[in-house]
């Protein structure tokens, strides 16, 4: 039986997948590991070790397909020292930058075997039939008809502390700046009941918080049974060793009174939002086809903490959009004093080909961008400082997730997400812990444990 299981094992390969971006890129690479899985596939985070190496990409940062070809030149150096050895490495490119430039890496990178985008990686086991047939790449970036969710195997992996777990894909907004349209596809939305059924599962192989995602998370629907976001939140709430649920990323407009209650009646659902505005502007918005202004914005944002006084936001912003003065930037940083987010990111904008904000006129020149984005950065992370000082003297409730860096210590977070240091071993993973709060830095929190009455 032994020596069975050795040969078995023996005939298993390995895949290693790189992931940049978002968690839903994180989701997705997960989930592609369990559609190869039954192909003989395990996961590996050694890419020396790989028989196939997966680059699930992200176009949202400056200089994705820069950095993709980077990459891809290192992996060409490496593909090329196995096959010294008798080793052959398929190589892929996956996600959101394999989808806009696909044949762009076909033509660049001609030792890349497979290349498929974000909608098509439940067709893995096609593509890499296909691979073995035929000589060249395979390139699959088409938006299939069928939803790529139920082809998808239940997941055989055991599940972090935290999850993910796509519930919404695409995006209908086509704000000016963003490829998500064009990469991601139209809005689609997944039925309750597969939500519900993906949540059980993860849950019963470890999970204990579940971030729920989509690209407008809070554009959910499943009209069959006349569902929103709000709706799975609830159901989720009822399932028994779950402790903690998110949501990310939403768009103000869809912030409908279902959710917002939610946010009042849901214990289970933690006081933190990521909301995005963009700009501070008007005319800015606008041109960036975000459709509201910042008033709605502001009337959004108290309507939730009328009903959740402890709320903790979180924003994106994007810096010197062409056409910004630095009035509308004073706008921007205006709003960001008024409101105070505990947690921000902010990014200098960036031509993406294909969108309509690549072509305005009036580009702001780099060096403009640079000063404007030291300066809200600078505000921005005083903000959370602040924050994260506020919590000093405050008993706050930490999910334990990993082993902390530092001996004796484990890693965990706060309902705010602030990151944290317990101070125990492995028996507390998947807990919950009282702290009392003690220090209080830029990107963290120390405290010390309060037992149990």
């Amino acid at each position: 039986m032994n020596d069975y299981k050795d040969d078995a094992e023996s005939t298993r390969k390995k895949v290693f997948i790189k992931t940049w971006g978002c968690q839903m890129n994180v989701y997705d690479s997960a989930r592609m590991a369990d559609v190869l899985a039954p192909l003989g596939y395990d996961r590996t985070d050694d890419q020396t070790l790989a028989d196939l190496i997966i680059l699930n990409t992200c176009h949202i940062r400056e200089k994705a397909s820069e950095k993709l070809f980077s990459e891809l030149g290192r992996l060409r150096a490496l593909q090329k020292a196995r096959e010294v050895k008798g080793v052959k490495v398929k190589i892929g490119v996956a996600g959101c930058v394999a989808q806009a430039i696909g044949e762009e890496i076909k033509n660049r990178a001609p030792y890349v075997e497979l290349i498929f985008g974000p909608q098509t990686y439940h067709r893995l086991p096609e593509l890499l039939l296909r691979g073995a047939r035929d000589v060249g790449c395979v390139l699959d970036t088409d938006f299939p008809a069928e939803p790529k969710f139920d082809f998808l195997p239940e997941s055989q992996s055991h599940s972090q502390i935290c999850g993910f777990l796509s519930v919404q894909e695409g995006c209908d907004r086509f704000c000016s700046y963003c490829v998500v349209p064009y990469t991601r596809g139209a809005e689609y939305s997944r039925t309750l009941t597969s939500i519900i059924a993906e949540a059980e599962v993860l849950v019963a192989n470890g999970a204990r918080e579940i971030t729920l995602l989509g690209q407008n998370v809070n554009a959910y629907r499943d009209d069959s049974v006349g569902a929103g976001l709000a709706e799975i939140i609830c159901e989720l709430s009822e399932i028994k060793d779950l402790l903690r649920i998110r949501y990310m990323t939403s768009h103000p407009l869809d912030m409908d009174d279902a959710l917002i209650e939610a946010h009042r009646d849901v214990p289970k659902l933690m006081p933190f939002l990521h909301l995005p505005i963009q700009s501070g502007s008007d005319m800015i918005l606008a041109a960036m086809n975000r459709k509201h202004n910042a008033g709605q914005y502001r009337a959004v944002v108290e309507r939730i903490r009328k009903v959740q006084p402890k709320l903790a936001l979180s924003s994106d912003f994007i810096v010197g959009f062409p056409g910004e003065s630095e009035s509308d930037f004073e706008a921007t940083m205006q709003i960001v004093r008024d409101i105070e987010y505990a947690q921000a990111f902010s990014f200098k904008y960036s031509r993406r080909p294909g969108t309509p904000a690549s072509v305005m006129s009036e580009q702001v020149p780099e060096e403009v961008k640079e000063e404007r984005l030291a300066r809200l950065q600078a505000l921005l992370r005083k903000q959370q400082t602040d924050f994260n000082k506020a919590c000093i003297g405050e008993t706050l409730s930490v999910l334990v997730e990993n082993v902390s860096r530092r001996d004796g210590y484990m890693f965990g977070r706060s309902p705010y997400l602030q990151t944290m240091r317990v101070k125990g071993d492995v028996t507390m993973m998947g807990t919950e812990q009282k702290m009392r709060i003690t220090q209080a830095y830029p990107n963290s929190l120390d405290g010390e444990w309060v037992p149990e009455p």
